[in-house]
């Protein structure tokens, strides 16, 4: 089994795939704050192995990726001490070898480029990578798989935790979209501003990409809130939460 870790700035994401039937099989998250990491990776993930009957034995490689720096060594000793392995860790020198290339790789996050590395070896031609995560980002790749550019804007979560922490009266809300675009109370308001707005914002992004590159793109939506709008069913070609995970797989297996 390959194990892949994926550090965002909000969860920590291990997740197991199985070379025999190619699929992702299982996947958990431990919360990304250091104070609480540490504590969680000593008792939930050896928890987490024996309550599925997974044995350390069975893990052949780990790949790692993190746009959290601080907690790499953390996640590097724990790998060492409970596998008994070092996970490979994507850095701006994994990408040399890949059919996917970034202007600056220096600069670009090694979740992006995962993203980057799955969907064009997937697809094998323009497209464009949404990501609802704690950013909403967009990735847009050419055709012959460079990075053409991506744009960032505050994810759906951060938006809500932002209007909840920056005024006095407004409660932070459940991210459900309501039947109308029209609040009819204080809760439905917030939600209706931030989720019809954010439908909003991602069909014009996607349209302002098209229509600067002229290009037809495949668009393909991931990151743990990607379903959370359902009025965008019709923008995606494909949505895929898995898409980080295997482009962290096969980024790893290209730098073995």
């Amino acid at each position: 089994m390959f194990l892949a870790i994926d550090a965002g700035n909000s969860n920590v994401v291990f997740a197991l795939f199985d070379s025999k039937s190619g699929k992702w099989t299982n996947q958990f998250r431990l919360e990304t704050k250091t104070p609480k990491l540490i504590s969680q990776l000593s008792k939930k993930v050896p928890l987490y192995f024996l309550e599925h009957d997974i044995h350390v034995s069975q893990i052949e490689k780990i790949g790692f990726s993190s746009v959290v720096p601080e907690i790499n060594g953390i996640i590097e000793q724990f790998c060492e001490s409970f596998f008994g392995q070092t996970p490979y860790l994507i850095q701006p020198e994994s990408f040399l070898v890949l059919p996917v290339k970034a202007l600056r790789p220096n600069e670009i996050g090694s979740d992006l480029m995962c993203n980057v590395m799955a969907a064009f070896s997937r697809f094998q031609g323009p497209v464009i990578i949404v990501d609802f995560g704690t950013a909403l980002t967009f990735t847009a790749v050419g055709s012959t798989g460079e990075i053409m550019g991506v744009n960032i804007v505050p994810g759906l979560q951060t938006a809500i935790k932002a209007l909840f922490m920056n005024t006095s009266k407004l409660p932070e809300v459940e991210l459900k979209l309501p039947e109308s675009a029209l609040g009819k109370n204080t809760i439905h308001a917030i939600q209706a501003g931030v989720l019809y707005g954010y439908t909003g914002l991602v069909k014009g992004m996607l349209e302002a990409i098209r229509k600067e590159t002229g290009l037809s793109f495949t668009v393909v939506a991931t990151g743990g809130l990607s379903s959370i709008l359902t009025s965008l069913e019709g923008e995606f070609d494909e949505v895929d939460r898995n898409l980080t995970l295997e482009g962290l797989r096969l980024i790893t297996e290209a730098n073995s």
